[in-house]
């Protein structure tokens, strides 16, 4: 993604963007099979679907964007670390970014739902950026 990629945008809402290999891993450990084993998963991924971990997007390709970004998630997501949206967060090329936690649960959906719940602080950023 490259700067074309986002012409014309002015700012960027993203709820919950996470890595595959980070939910499968947690998804690994839920499981019972351990989180050690996720390079076999990683490998049959691959042997399936010829793509493995390693080239699907992760939050890592956050440090392609260059326009406004607000970033939220689930804090104690069960399916996932606080550490991929913190990396997702680090990485932006951009002064004007905003990372927001739901607190206070760990179901992965009410991040989903965090919008509908609560709109302002998305809505209060979005009239910022799109005035």
């Amino acid at each position: 993604m490259g700067p074309k990629a986002s012409e014309g945008i002015e700012c960027l809402v993203a709820c919950q963007p996470v890595s595959d290999r980070v939910i499968m891993g947690r998804m690994l450990e839920i499981l019972g099979a351990g989180e050690d084993r996720i390079d076999d998963l990683d490998r049959r991924v691959k042997i399936s679907t010829s793509i493995g971990f390693q080239e699907r997007p992760d939050t890592a390709r956050a440090k392609y964007v260059r326009i406004p970004t607000y970033l939220y998630g689930v804090h104690d997501d069960l399916l996932t670390t606080p550490d991929d949206l913190e990396r997702a967060f680090e990485m932006l090329d951009v002064e004007d970014k905003k990372l927001a936690w739901v607190q206070g649960t760990s179901m992965r959906w009410d991040g989903y739902l965090e919008f509908q719940r609560r709109p302002e602080p998305i809505l209060e950023w979005l009239s910022r950026h799109l005035a």
